[in-house]
């Protein structure tokens, strides 16, 4: 479930439905129902992939019994870490992605002064998000290229794809901007996670986004906003994944209701 948990209860953040696990079980006649968080779910399912479902954009040093941290832009922004418990990994459960967004360029700035003169809070998941793209390609346009999403039915696609096209012909253009800024602040919010969580376990980085747009992930640069600060030698040892395993969360839903059998 997209959503704190609480008493094997949730409120989903981005869409209206109420779950109870007691009550599904009733109405299904199963002898129990937990419900999980989404991201504790992925997080569950990392030990599980293999090595070819992933992709690395920083081998650094891994260690065995850190911490390992979860970043996700999809519809939102989930976060989540994975704790080593002796033999097993405990998952745990964050809304992170609500935090408030922290700007480090001059861009960024910006950013969050014009979203700040409408908004009472903007959260990272604001600006780093699939449902961040066309407001990232708005903000960087300046009156250029309205056309390209005026009146389609998914903004965020559209602008995916023209910029993974002008990447490849080299062009400087507005949705290329767009991605590029999406990029800096992932590499920056996922640094936060890591010094948050003191994942030298790992950072991996899922969502439905990210293995669509590995061309703007790019090692150097992603490495140059996520390693920065009084820790930018431990962040560089810090290994960093794209999770391209799209059942990841299925994976660690069933690891987690094995352990709880």
């Amino acid at each position: 479930m997209a959503g704190p948990v609480r008493a094997n209860r949730v409120t989903m953040t981005n869409l209206a439905w109420n779950l109870d696990g007691a009550e599904l079980a009733e109405r299904f006649g199963l002898t129990r129902v937990t419900l999980i968080n989404d991201l504790a779910a992925v997080a569950a399912g990392i030990p599980h992939l293999p090595p070819d479902r992933l992709h690395t954009l920083n081998p650094g040093i891994p260690d065995p019994d850190g911490t390992i941290g979860v970043i996700a832009p999809g519809t939102g922004l989930g976060q989540a870490l994975l704790i080593r418990c002796g033999a097993n990994h405990i998952p745990v459960p964050s809304e992170g992605g609500h935090s408030s967004f922290a700007p480090v360029t001059d861009e960024q700035r910006r950013l969050l002064g014009v979203l700040a003169n409408h908004h009472a809070h903007v959260s990272v998941e604001m600006v780093c998000s699939g449902r961040a793209i066309p407001l990232l390609f708005d903000f960087v346009r300046n009156g250029q290229d309205e056309a390209l999403v005026r009146g389609v039915p998914d903004p965020t696609r559209t602008i995916v794809e023209a910029a993974l096209a002008d990447l490849d012909a080299n062009r400087d253009t507005p949705s290329r901007r767009a991605l590029e800024l999406f990029c800096d602040i992932l590499a920056g919010e996922t640094a936060n996670l890591a010094l948050k969580a003191l994942a030298t376990g790992g950072l991996y980085i899922g969502g439905g986004l990210p293995p669509r747009i590995l061309e703007f992930l790019q090692p150097e640069r992603f490495m140059t906003a996520f390693a920065r600060g009084a820790y930018r030698k431990m962040l560089t040892a810090m290994p960093i994944h794209v999770i391209l395993e799209p059942k990841t969360a299925l994976f660690g839903a069933a690891a987690h209701g094995q352990t709880l059998l």
